[in-house]
C-alpha cells in the first residue's frame, strides 16, 4: 500500500498545500491559493509538485469551500419547508444575547429568508406517533406556486420531530422531486437526526446552502483532473478528521465544513505519535487564523456540534477553537485607542505588504519580517522574497500614532497574537476540566512555528513539537486520515435497569447504518467504531458526553454507565450528583473508520553546517539569534535564541529553551533542564 503515488492537496485561505507520495517518496510543495477558484489553485500545487495525475492512485482534498460559501453569504438560493406554526423557526433562534451591551445587537441572520419558507400541514409527536398526516396536495400546491414564483438551487425540510419518525420528510422529498427533479433535496432527518429543532433547522438549511456550490467545485475539478487523465480514487476531508469519497459529499455537504482544520489535526497527531508523544495540543497558525485542538492520549476530541457565523451546525467535528489570529491578520487600533490584532485578514489577495502584491495594511506577518524573526530571503525556502522595506512602512502609522517605532509595535503585535492563541488553548484545556501543562504543543502551519515556544511558555508547557512539513501538514493529513463515518439518533430514556440492552440495540442500528454507507460508495467495511453517549441528570438543559469503545459497549451494565456518566459529568462541570439521582440518555452516536494506508516515515536528513549570526528585536530587546536549515540542527540539545528554517516554515526558539532533532523527523523544543516524558 505504501507504493502507491498519493497526494493531498488542501486549500488554505493565503496558500494551497502539496504532500505528494510516489513510490515511497515524500514531495511537497506550495503554490498561491486563488479564492475566486479555489480548483485553480489546487492545480497549481499538483503542476509545482511534478504529479501525474494520470498515474495517481489517490488524490484526498480539503478546502475552504463550504466556508466560504457560508461566511461570504454566496451559497445557493434554498427554499424552507416547516411544519405548519413553525415559519419564524429560523429567525427566533435561541434567547442569549452573544453581546449583551450592545444596544444594537441583531441575532446572525438565517440564510433562507422568511417569504421564502412554506409551512406544511402536519404533525408528529416527540416520540414517532403521527398526530396530524401530512396533507400532501397542499404541500404540493404550495411549493408549485413557489417554484413559479421564484427560482431557487435547493429545498430544505425540517419537519417538527422528524428525528423520531421521517416518514412526513419522505413524503415531502417525493412532492419536492417530483415537481422539480433537479432540484437538491436536504431533508433534516438524512443531515441531522438529533431533536432540537432550531439547531436541526439551522443544519440543515446551511447543508442545502452549500450543497450546490460544493458540488459544482467538486464536478469542475473533478473534470479537469479527469481531463489530465487522472483515475484515481478522489476523497474529500469532513470536519469530524475523517475522509470519505467526493460522490459521499452529495450527501451532506455540510460535513466537509472545516475539512482543513481538521486535517492539520490528524496530521500533527500522526506525526507526533512517532516519536511517542501521547498528550497533545496541537496549535495551526495559517494565513487568515489560528486552530488550537486538545488530543488526550493522541484522540483528537470531538463535539457533537459547531458554529458558523453565529449559526449553529449539528454535525460531529473535531473539536477545536479558532481565532482570527494568522500570520495575515491585520492589525490595527480600536475605538478606544487599544493596539488589535485581527480578526479581519490580508487574505491572499492582496496579501501582507511584504509579499509585494499591493498590500499596505501591516499583518502578523509583516510584523515577523520587521522585527527579524522571519528572514527575508529565507521565506518559502528562498522562492519568494519578501519587502522587508514595505513592511516597516505599513506599520509606521501606527508607530507615528503610538509615538514608537515600527519595531516596537511590530513587537508588540506579535507578543497581543501569541496572548490570543493561550486564551484560545485554555478554552479547549482548562475550560474543559483539562491541565495543559500536562500535554506537549505540537505546531505547524506556516506561522505556527514561530509562535510556538512563546504560547507553551505563557501557558507552562514543557515541551514544543515542530513536525517536518510543518508549514504544509494539513496536507499531509489528509493522506494519514482514515476512511470515516458518524451516524446518531435522539431517544430519551431514563437510566434503569433495562437502559444497557437499549444502549446495545441502538448501537447496533447505528452500525448497520455505517456499514451499509460504506458499502454503497464502494469502500471496505469498517473494522474501528467507537460510541459515546450523551447524558444528563434529569431536569438539566444540556449533556455530557460519555465515550465507549466496543468492547465496553458488549459488557455495559447500568452500574458502570452510571460510574461513567458522573466521571464525565465531574470533568466537564466540577462535580457529580450522588449515585442514584435521576439520569437520562438524549442522544446515541457511532463512528465506523476504515484506516487509511501506512505513510511512510519522512527521512530525516542531516547535514554539516555553520549557522548565520542574525540580529533579531524579540521582547522589546535586539537580540544575536543563529539561523541554520533544519537537517543542521543535529540531535543534540541547541540552546536559542534560533531561528531554524524549515523551508516552509520558520522555528524560533528563543533564549532558554534548547532544540534538537529526533529520529522521527521532529524538532523537540523544551526548556532549560526540564523534559517531557514523551
Amino acid at each position: 500500500m505504501t507504493k502507491q503515488t498519493r497526494a493531498g492537496v488542501e486549500v488554505g485561505g493565503t496558500f494551497t498545500d502539496l504532500v505528494y507520495v510516489r513510490d515511497g517518496e515524500i514531495i511537497v510543495a506550495k503554490a498561491p491559493s486563488t479564492p475566486s477558484s479555489p480548483d485553480k489553485g489546487a492545480l497549481a500545487a499538483l503542476a509545482k509538485g511534478g504529479v501525474d495525475l494520470a498515474t495517481l492512485d489517490e488524490l484526498a482534498h480539503g478546502s475552504t469551500v463550504a466556508t466560504n460559501a457560508i461566511l461570504e453569504r454566496k451559497g445557493a438560493r434554498v427554499a424552507l419547508i416547516v411544519t405548519a406554526g413553525f415559519r419564524d423557526l429560523l429567525l427566533l433562534q435561541r434567547h442569549q444575547r452573544r453581546r449583551i451591551y450592545d444596544l444594537n445587537y441583531e441575532k446572525p441572520a438565517p440564510v433562507v429568508r422568511r417569504r421564502d419558507t412554506l409551512e406544511a400541514a402536519e404533525r408528529i409527536g416527540p416520540d414517532g406517533t403521527v398526530l396530524q398526516a401530512l396533507d400532501g396536495e397542499a404541500l404540493r400546491a404550495a411549493l408549485r406556486a413557489l417554484l413559479a414564483e421564484r427560482s431557487f438551487d435547493a429545498v430544505a425540510i425540517c419537519l417538527l420531530n422528524s428525528f423520531a419518525n421521517p416518514a412526513h420528510e419522505l413524503a415531502a422529498t417525493a412532492i419536492v422531486k417530483e415537481l422539480a427533479p433537479e432540484m437538491s433535496v436536504a431533508p433534516s432527518h438524512a443531515i441531522a437526526r438529533e431533536f432540537r429543532e432550531y439547531e436541526r433547522a439551522s443544519t440543515t438549511t446551511l447543508s442545502a446552502y452549500v450543497q450546490p456550490v460544493v458540488g459544482r467545485y467538486l464536478d469542475r475539478f473533478e473534470a479537469a483532473l479527469s481531463a489530465q487523465g487522472f483515475k484515481g480514487a478522489f476523497s474529500v476531508m469532513q470536519s469530524n478528521g475523517g475522509r470519505m469519497p467526493a460522490a459521499a459529499m452529495a450527501e451532506n455537504a455540510i460535513a466537509a465544513l472545516f475539512s482543513g482544520p481538521a486535517a492539520g489535526v490528524v496530521g500533527a497527531v500522526a506525526q507526533a505519535a512517532r516519536s511517542g508523544f501521547k498528550d497533545l495540543i496541537t496549535l495551526d497558525v495559517g494565513g487568515t487564523s489560528t486552530d488550537v485542538c486538545l488530543a488526550p492520549d493522541g484522540r483528537p476530541a470531538l463535539a457533537a456540534a459547531t458554529e458558523i457565523d453565529g449559526l449553529p451546525v449539528k454535525t460531529p467535528v473535531i473539536d477545536m477553537a479558532t481565532i482570527g489570529a494568522g500570520g495575515g491578520s491585520l492589525v490595527w487600533v480600536d475605538d478606544g485607542g487599544m493596539l488589535r490584532v485581527g480578526p479581519e485578514s490580508a487574505g491572499a489577495e492582496p496579501g501582507p505588504a511584504c509579499y509585494g502584491r499591493g498590500g499596505v495594511a501591516p499583518t502578523i506577518t509583516d510584523a515577523h519580517v520587521v522585527r527579524g524573526t522571519m528572514q527575508a530571503g529565507a521565506f518559502l525556502g528562498g522562492e519568494m522574497t519578501l519587502d522587508v522595506a514595505a513592511a516597516t512602512a505599513a506599520f509606521q502609522p501606527l508607530a507615528e500614532r503610538f509615538g514608537t517605532s515600527p519595531l516596537a509595535i511590530a513587537d508588540a503585535a506579535i507578543q497581543l497574537a501569541e496572548s490570543n492563541i493561550a486564551r484560545a488553548i485554555q478554552r479547549v484545556s482548562t475550560e474543559r476540566g483539562r491541565d495543559p501543562r500536562d500535554y506537549a504543543l505540537v505546531a505547524f502551519g506556516g506561522a505556527g512555528p514561530m509562535h510556538a515556544v512563546r504560547v507553551a511558555e505563557e501557558i507552562g508547557l514543557a515541551a514544543v513539537v515542530i513536525p517536518p512539513f510543518a508549514g504544509v501538514l494539513s496536507a499531509l493529513g489528509l493522506l494519514v486520515a482514515d476512511y470515516a463515518r458518524f451516524a446518531a439518533l435522539t431517544d430519551r430514556q431514563p437510566l434503569n435497569d433495562a437502559t444497557a440492552d437499549l444502549v446495545r440495540g441502538h448501537i447496533a442500528t447505528l452500525d448497520g447504518e455505517i456499514r451499509a454507507h460504506f458499502a454503497a460508495h464502494s469502500l471496505p467495511a469498517p473494522t474501528a467504531f467507537h460510541y459515546t453517549l450523551d447524558m444528563r441528570y434529569r431536569g438539566q438543559a444540556f449533556e455530557a458526553p460519555v465515550a465507549l469503545t466496543s468492547a465496553e459497549a458488549a459488557s455495559l451494565d447500568r452500574d458502570g454507565l452510571e460510574d461513567r456518566f458522573r466521571a464525565a459529568h465531574r470533568q466537564l462541570y466540577a462535580f457529580a450528583k450522588a449515585k442514584g439521582e435521576a439520569a437520562e440518555i438524549v442522544a446515541y452516536r457511532a463512528g465506523g473508520a476504515v484506516p487509511a494506508p501506512a505513510f511512510p516515515s519522512a527521512p530525516v536528513a542531516r547535514i554539516e553546517a555553520e549557522p548565520t549570526p542574525v540580529t533579531l528585536f524579540e521582547r522589546g530587546a535586539e537580540r544575536q539569534a543563529s539561523l541554520l536549515p533544519r537537517a543542521a540542527l543535529g540531535d543534540a540539545d541547541r540552546p536559542g535564541p534560533l531561528l531554524i528554517d524549515d523551508g516552509f516554515a520558520t522555528v524560533f526558539v528563543p533564549t532558554g529553551w534548547q532544540a534538537r532533532l529526533d529520529p522521527a523527523g521532529n524538532i523537540v523544543i523544551t526548556q532549560g533542564s526540564r523534559r517531557h516524558g514523551a
